[in-house]
């Protein structure tokens, strides 16, 4: 039996730290370790004793990428144990901002961590040597991400604008409007443009977790698949794995779901907007290659641009920016959609209106096994490649799901043995 042990330094493009262990013999792999290190970070425990108010800005801190999704998972949560329904101009206020977000993390995702795969290039910076106005319209389009949440959430990263409610001020919403109807513009190129790509033919048996809304494409609230979200603690359920510092996630008793873009195109791809649907035309309303998702976040970009100037068009100052939150003891749970998937929160409030229990699950924790399910597919047929060009496949189906590895510990190193 021949061992080989392969060593990579950090995987690139991807937020986070992390390494891959491949054991391989007779040329099958018998153990595949997903290992995210990075130490945890004891968010949950930090929030004990806390006052109820405070969960959505600490949260916040746990990525700068997708704050506002911590924001508004976390505000879901506490606002249903206190019998407290934030609608009309004020959910749309939420909408924008975490439209934003979305617009902005896709963004980067599309053109500087996820195309240089497709082109061959080691970086998007290596990449604008020769695709400048590719990589400028990219950052044009996430400027406008950037700005929306900053108008809305009142700066850009780690918004400060948000409370238990609504809003500590409304915000100025005035020129937004025609930002982004430029941005809609760049965001259907985008489409365009990612379609083109040269995909690997590859396709997954994915049981996929998003919430499903009625009357939109589920990003702020909604149910889960097969029950609402509220009952989650009873479905999604966590456990320690001896090589990472993230936990795993089990749905009714099963490893290996999938949550994010997929999930939410291939359980909601109805409720798009038209300018949405019809920029996925050629993609179809099924998509299951995980290499496609950089199209479907495209997508989701135009669906973003697109509801974000219906609201502008339709919105109405209300009276005042929040509406009263009086603390009750009890437990609630919330759920949104971050770029990277369904973020679940459940918190338990004491009789002094303090924190007791609070505990977080984050999109790429539930995809860990995932993931690891799609490498193992991926490296056993190629184990005869050479060590840097298996090293460079196996990073590339990690980007695919464009893990935000510091959030799951609330990347690469490669090691193959064979």
């Amino acid at each position: 039996m021949v061992h080989r042990t392969i060593r990579v330094g950090g995987l690139t493009r991807v937020e986070g730290e992390g390494a891959l262990l491949v054991r391989a013999r007779d040329g099958r792999v018998n153990d595949l370790q997903l290992r995210i290190y990075e130490p945890p970070r004891f968010f949950e425990a930090l929030l004990r004793g806390r006052a109820f108010t405070e969960p959505p800005d600490i949260t916040a801190r746990i990525c700068g990428i997708c704050p506002v999704a911590y924001q508004m998972s976390a505000c879901q949560a506490l606002e249903s144990i206190c019998g407290v329904t934030v609608d009309g101009p004020l959910r749309d206020l939420r909408l924008l901002l975490y439209y934003g977000e979305w617009i902005e993390s896709h963004a980067l995702h599309i053109y500087l961590l996820h195309a240089p795969d497709f082109l061959g290039y080691p970086s998007g910076i290596a990449m604008a040597r020769d695709h400048r106005a590719v990589v400028e319209r990219g950052l044009a389009l996430k400027k406008a991400g950037n700005d929306l949440v900053a108008a809305v959430g009142g700066r850009a990263i780690h918004p400060v604008n948000v409370r238990l409610g609504g809003f500590h001020r409304l915000p100025d919403l005035r020129g937004l409007s025609e930002r982004l109807e430029h941005a809609l513009t760049l965001a259907l190129e985008t489409v365009d443009w990612v379609s083109g790509f040269d995909f690997p033919d590859v396709e997954h048996d994915y049981r996929f977790l998003a919430l499903t809304h009625p009357d939109e494409y589920a990003i702020l609230s909604g149910d889960l698949p097969g029950f609402p979200v509220d009952e989650w603690p009873l479905h999604i359920t966590e456990e320690q794995v001896p090589h990472s510092t993230a936990l795993h996630s089990r749905l009714d008793g099963r490893r290996g779901y999938l949550t994010g873009p997929l999930a939410r195109y291939n359980l909601n791809f109805a409720k798009l907007s038209p300018r949405a649907r019809e920029a996925a035309s050629a993609l179809g309303p099924v998509c299951l290659n995980p290499y496609k998702s950089i199209v479907v976040r495209a997508i989701e970009t135009v669906h973003a641009c697109d509801e974000s100037l219906r609201i502008l068009d339709r919105y109405k100052p209300p009276d005042a920016p929040t509406v009263p939150v009086e603390p009750r003891p009890g437990v609630g749970h919330g759920a949104s959609e971050a770029p990277r998937g369904t973020l679940l929160h459940r918190y338990r409030i004491d009789d002094d209106g303090l924190i007791a229990e609070a505990d977080i699950v984050p999109p790429t924790a539930q995809n860990q096994a995932r993931i690891e399910d799609d490498l193992r597919v991926l490296v056993e047929p190629r184990l005869g490649l050479p060590v840097p060009e298996l090293t460079a496949l196996c990073e590339r189906a990690i980007r695919n799901h464009d893990p935000c590895i510091s959030c799951s510990a609330h990347f690469l190193e490669l090691c193959l043995e064979q």
